[in-house]
Formats: structure tokens, sequence, C-alpha cells
């Protein structure tokens, strides 16, 4: 009961509906009651209003029998022991209270999201407000608990109980003393402001102030105990700091997504401004063509006057010349008539016959002459004019042609994109960045040369609708020149700027003689099948890890500056190895692939190290030797190859650890094996000097003498059991060298010195005979025995 009421004082001072808190609050206990106690709504608990329900009586503080004093006694006793239950966990009330509601599945989530609020809350929770309104709460559980025993008194009364009824008045006295201390005790808080509203509305604003967690629904910050009983009750919540982190972030978001929008538009207001300068040019030149097209229009009108005028003042020229002859005729026939008329007048006068009649003769064979000619009186031409038709059409055409386009722009071509290129093929790409109509492009290219003649370079023209064009039939590794121009009806653009595309290199050749190899490393050597140079190489790696399914697992290395690669692999393994060459254009073809087999160490003789009368089998790693007459013989031989031992050098072992191979001797040949330095003299003995180690096989004539040799020196060493298969092991690690009868795994000798350098194993022949040298073998595990 006093949890309850302590839990109803919370809510009170939280500023909560009380109304809610009516179910929880009804008493269990049935307490005897006074008649006639008037009952009121909870709305009421807690306000003012509640204050003015209990009429002002006086507190009769009249005789009381020593029975009052004793239930005036009880009911304080009752009321000190409430006040003191009110003072319980405050988190046991919340937790029953959730209960009641139904919380119980969302209790460990909310009291989490209160965390330390709730201590915060009761500690601030003044004592004296706490007792008052347990006070309040006594009250209004008295008025909620008379209702049943006010109907059970008046049912007593109904039956005639003489004995209940004084005790009923003796209870309605005390009761009534009780609400009127109680009444008299809110009047006073109500008059003097009281401590408890005082200290209620500082704890609310308090706790408006302490909001702890965030509500999702409506996107605000509040207490974490509105979660349980205020409007926000079933709205999700989520405590303040990861709320807070969250916004930053969806701050932080729209943040980027702002200033990719301010990007956007400043490359748009850049592109608009682009657009400005290109319509002011367009305009330009639009102008331009405009004037152009009218000049020549005016022109040709120009023209077409001046060669009507001329046509016509031809024809002027024509009748008047026409008509001018035609009057000079006609003024010599009157001058003939009128001549004829005064002669024939003049004879018509004449009075001798005989003249006269001469005369006449004469005169008619003139008159008949003259008529016998016609007279041509028709005009020769017409005053009028001939028609004339101008032919506007070339004018039209011209009037036409200014509203159509003008020539277009140059084209810009792109740099070379990667990949673009193989060994033989180059794609070039450009764009017009104009409004401009083309109708097809030209293509020109040629190879980019280092001489002096460049532009004497043959021409290539090619033309294509598109704006990117494939060229093939090209050489590998070649850089080559190319500019565009565009073309439509009004004419050729200019050429674009040049650019320098470059062809894919060819694939280079692996020099498998050459390949070094131990169990966990190889050293890969290559030549490149291009004059010019690349920028780099790319080894692919394929270990093979079933050969018959021929499952691959490939690995790249890339970025190699030189034709050859120290790769570092994993023992026992067999390894598929391509290399490709690079440049700006791209990669080349995969070249031949090589296989590689970790199970030993590899390596091949060095030919250039030989002596000329040493000859290497087809095999690559025999050495055989035919006479020995004259080992300093005149025969060609190189810088690097031995001149006085009949030797030869296998390539360099560069790789740190042990390494192992055999040598195949008859038991009738001398020989040396070992291994020696680079710098080893070509033309001394191996052995003989600081630079070479090895074991020499010499036939005497009581024995096979066997001498393992340093600086000229060798140690007493007898071996014998003569070994047809030599094994050596070289390690570098323990600075070691150890040679064995791999027949019978026998050790034979072990010089103990520092390798100060990688070194190169050696073979030199004595007499004729033949070395099989056996690379790529396991170290047989009898070599670990002491």
């Amino acid at each position: 009961m006093s949890s309850r009421s302590g839990s109803t004082r919370e809510y009170e001072t939280s500023d909560q509906s009380p109304g809610r808190l009516a179910s929880p609050l009804v008493p269990e206990s049935s307490e005897t009651e006074a008649e006639g106690l008037i009952f009121y709504h909870m709305d009421l608990y807690g306000s003012r209003e509640r204050f003015d329900i209990f009429p002002e009586e006086p507190s009769g503080q009249g005789d009381r029998s020593p029975g009052d004093t004793r239930r005036e006694s009880a009911l304080r006793n009752e009321k000190f022991q409430h006040s003191q239950e009110a003072g319980c966990d405050l988190e046991k009330e919340v937790a029953e209270l959730a209960k009641m509601y139904g919380l119980d599945e969302d209790r460990e989530k909310e009291l989490e999201l209160l965390g330390g609020h709730l201590e915060m809350v009761e500690s601030r929770w003044p004592p004296a407000c706490t007792g008052k309104a347990e006070s309040q709460g006594s009250v209004y559980n008295a008025s909620k608990s008379s209702s049943p025993v006010k109907d059970q008194s008046q049912s007593t009364k109904q039956q005639g109980l003489p004995g209940e009824a004084s005790q009923d008045e003796d209870q309605s006295k005390a009761r009534a003393e009780d609400e009127a201390e109680s009444h008299a005790w809110s009047r006073e808080g109500l008059s003097s402001g009281g401590m408890s509203g005082e200290w209620g509305s500082q704890a609310v604003s308090e706790e408006e102030e302490a909001a702890d967690v965030f509500c999702s629904t409506c996107k605000m910050p509040i207490r974490a105990f509105d979660k349980l009983f205020g409007e926000h009750k079933d709205h999700d919540v989520a405590q303040l700091p990861s709320a807070e982190e969250s916004e930053k972030e969806e701050i932080h978001k729209n943040m980027c997504k702002l200033e990719e929008q301010i990007v956007q538009m400043e490359n748009f207001a850049s592109h608009l401004e682009e657009i400005f300068i290109t319509v002011e040019e367009n305009f330009g030149r639009q102008e331009q063509n405009f004037e152009v097209h009218y000049n020549n229009a005016v022109q040709v009108l120009a023209q077409k006057y001046e060669e009507q005028l001329e046509a016509l003042g031809e024809e002027k020229r024509q009748k008047l010349e026409a008509l001018y002859g035609q009057l000079i005729s006609c003024g010599e026939h009157l001058d003939t008539c009128k001549e004829l008329t005064d002669t024939t007048q003049e004879l018509y006068l004449e009075n001798d016959k005989a003249d006269f009649m001469k005369a006449a003769v004469t005169m008619v064979d003139r008159l008949e002459e003259f008529l016998k000619k016609e007279v041509d009186l028709e005009l020769s031409t017409l005053p009028d004019f001939e028609e004339r038709v101008i032919d506007f059409s070339e004018v039209e055409q011209l009037m036409n042609s200014i509203n159509t386009i003008p020539a277009p722009c140059a084209p810009v071509i792109n740099p070379q994109a990667p990949n673009a290129a193989t060994g033989t093929s180059l794609r070039v790409c450009w764009g017009l960045f104009s409004d401009d109509t083309v109708e097809c492009y030209q293509l020109c290219y040629k190879p980019v040369s280092n001489e002096r003649r460049s532009d004497e370079q043959a021409e290539h023209t090619l033309k294509v609708k598109e704006t990117y064009c494939t060229i093939i039939n090209l050489l590998p590794n070649t850089q080559y020149e190319f500019w565009v121009s565009a073309l439509n009806a009004a004419g050729i653009s200019p050429p674009s700027e040049r650019a320098v595309y470059v062809t894919a290199p060819s694939p280079p050749t692996i020099k498998s003689k050459k390949i070094r190899s131990c169990e966990n490393a190889a050293l890969v050597c290559w030549e490149s099948r291009d004059i010019n140079p690349v920028d780099s190489y790319m080894v692919e790696l394929s270990k093979l890890t079933d050969e018959e399914n021929g499952d691959i697992i490939t690995e790249s290395i890339v970025g190699i500056p030189n034709c050859e690669v120290l790769i570092h692999l994993q023992p026992r393994q067999s390894y598929r190895i391509c290399v490709r060459a690079l440049n700006l254009g791209g990669s080349s073809e995969r070249s031949e692939p090589v296989l590689i087999r970790t199970t030993g160490t590899y390596f091949c003789l060095n030919e250039d190290t030989a002596h000329p009368l040493l000859a290497i089998l087809d095999d690559g790693f025999t050495i055989a030797c035919d006479e020995l007459e004259n080992p300093e013989c005149d025969l060609p031989v190189y810088d690097n190859s031995f001149t006085r031992c009949i030797g030869i050098l296998g390539s360099l072992i560069p790789f740190p650890g042990k390494h192992y191979w055999e040598v195949e001797v008859e038991e009738d040949t001398e020989y040396r094996i070992g291994v020696a330095f680079e710098n080893t003299p070509r033309h001394g003995y191996l052995g003989a000097n600081n630079s070479s180690w090895c074991m020499r096989h010499i036939i005497t004539p009581s024995r096979h003498k066997y001498e393992f040799l340093h600086s000229g020196m060798m140690p007493d060493i007898r071996i014998t059991v003569p070994p047809r298969r030599i094994g050596i092991l070289l390690d570098y690690e323990n600075c070691r060298l150890s040679f064995f009868n791999a027949d019978i795994a026998q050790h034979l000798y072990a010089f103990n010195s520092h390798f100060q350098h990688y070194v190169h194993p050696c073979f030199a022949l004595e007499t004729p005979g033949i070395l099989r040298i056996h690379t790529g073998i396991a170290i047989p595990p009898w070599t670990a025995l002491p």
C-alpha cells in the first residue's frame, strides 16, 4: 500500500496525468470509515481544487474520551508508518507499476534507459513533501475505502444493532477530527505557498532540463521517466549519446552530399561558362558566315546586272546599226529617184527630135533597170527589245546557304587510354566540343621517328563516321602521331592537335637455358624483341597443383625494370612462368611459358667461360675434351674463358641456403670439380688460388689419387672406393662445401670457408674424357649425417 502511495508521489512530481493511476491506488484493506464521507475523482488529487472540496468546519477540540484518544493515537501511528514505508526504493515502485501496466517485457530496457536518473530523482525528493503527500494519499485512500464500510454500516442500522451504532459514532468523530486536521494542513500549505509546491515546480523544471534519452518518433530529447509514463511511452527511444552520434553521422553524410552538389554545381557553372563562350564563338562564326554569304549574293547580283546590262546595250547597238543602214539605203534610193525624175523632165523640154529620141532610149533603159530593183520597205529590226530572264538560282542557292551550318571546328583528340593498344593495333578516340554538324572525320597518322627527316615518313589517311577508330597492321612498341579533322558539306575543319600513341611491346623471349632455381627460389632471365625500350616487365607465375586436371593458381609480379627477376617459391612444387612487357600502350602477349620445378638446384653452363678445347654437348650438361696436345692453343677464345685450365664455370648460384648437384665421372678420367668465385683467374688452375675450392682426381701408377684443393693446399685424404657419381653440397649459411660418393652415400671431405660472395660451380678435364652434370636433385637425407 505504501509502495503505491510512493509511486503516486513520483507520478505527481513528474507532472503527469494522475487519472491513469486511479486503478493501482485502490486500497486493498478495508478500514472502518465514518458515514457520510464524500468521494471525489482522482483528477482532483494533487491540484489546488482538491483542497476546496472539504468544507471549512471547526476542528472540534472539545472533550474527548479515553477511547477517542486511543483511536487518535492509533491513526497517528498508522500515518507515521505510512510515511516510513513511503521511503522505500523507488525502483521497486516503478517495477510494480510496470508489472500492473504490462510493461514487464520492456522493464530491463527502460531501467537501462533510466540509469541513474531514478536515483537522482529520489535523492532530490524532500522529506517534508513526502510526508504531506502521504497524508494526502491516506485521506484519499480513506475516502476510497469508506464506500464498502458505508454500505455495511447502513445494512447494520437496518438490522437494528445498537452496540455497533455507538462504536460507529466514535469512529465518525475520530475521522472528522482527522479530516479537519488534514484540511487545516492543506489550507496552511495553500496559504503559505508550501514547500511542497515550491519544490515540485523546481523538480519539474530540473527534470525538464535533464533530458537523457532521445525519442526517435517525435525527434526530440526527453526524460527517461517519460518513456515509462508519459506520452512517449509507446515510442522508440535511444540513448542520447548514441542518438547524438547518429545525428552527427547523418549530418556528415548530408554535408558530403552537399559538397558533392557544390562540386556538381561548380562543374555545371564551368560548363555554362564554356557554353557561354561557345555561344559567343558560334555567333561570331555565324555572323561572319552570314556576311560572307551576303557579300557573295550581292556580288553575284552585281555580276548578273552587269551581264544583262551589257547584253541589252549590245542589242540596242545592233538595232540602231540595222536601222541606220536601212535609212542610208532608203536615202540613196530617194536620191536616185529624184535624179531620174529631173533628167526625165529635162528630156521633155528637148526640141530636137533626133536628140530627144537618143536621150529617150537611154533614159528608158535606165528607168527600166532602176524599176526592176525591189525596194525593201520593211523594217530591218523591231523597236521592242527581247524579254530577258535573269537566272537567280545561284543567288537563291547562296541565300539558302546562309541558314546552313558553316565548316566545323577542329576536333580534340584524346590522349591514349590504358590498355587501348596491342602489339599491332591502336584504338584512337577524339571528340567535337561544339554543335557543328559533321558528316565524317578524316584521321591521319604516321610513325614517329627521332631522325631529322621525320616529316618524310609516309602519312596514312582514313575516313570514319564515328569518333573512334582502331588502326591495325602497326609495328610493336612503336610511337605513332595522330591528328584528325571534321568534314561536312561546307568544308573541312582545321586539324586537331597532334597526339602520340604507342603500340604494346612484343612478347619477350625467356632464356630457358639460363634459368637458375633451387628449392625456394628461381632466377628467370629473358630478352626483349623490341628495338625501342619498354617501361617494365610483368612475370605471371602459375603453380601447378594438379598437372593432370590443369588446376593452376596464378600470381603476378609487376614493375620489373630489368630482363631478369628473382622469384621466391615453395619447395617441391612445379611452376609455369610467363613474361609480359609493358609500356604506356599496355602489356604484350604472354611469352612462351617455361616449367620450373623446385625439387633441387638448377643451373646451366656458361659457354663464355669454356676453354676452346672443351666442348658442350647437345644436352647442355655434358662436357667433353678430345685432345690435350696443346692446351695453350691459338684457337679463338672469349675474354672470360679459361686459357690454361680446360675448364668451364656454371652459372652463378645466387640463392642462400643449401644447394646440391652431382657429377658423373669416368674412372680413367682426370678432372677437377668444385666451386669458384666470379673473379677466379682464367689463366690458372682450379683450386690453385684462394677463389676456388675443388676436388681433383689424378691417376698414378699405383692408385687413384684424390686431392681437395684450395689455395694450392690439400689435406691428407685417402679414398679407397673410387666414386663414379660425386655429390656436391654447397651450404651458404653454414659456410661449408661437402663432397660425397653418391653411389654409397659416403662423405668424402668438407671445406669450411666463409664465402664472401655467391659462387659458380666449376668443372675441368685434365685428360680426354667427359663429365656429366646432374642438376635439380633433391638434397639426399644422408648428407645431413655427421
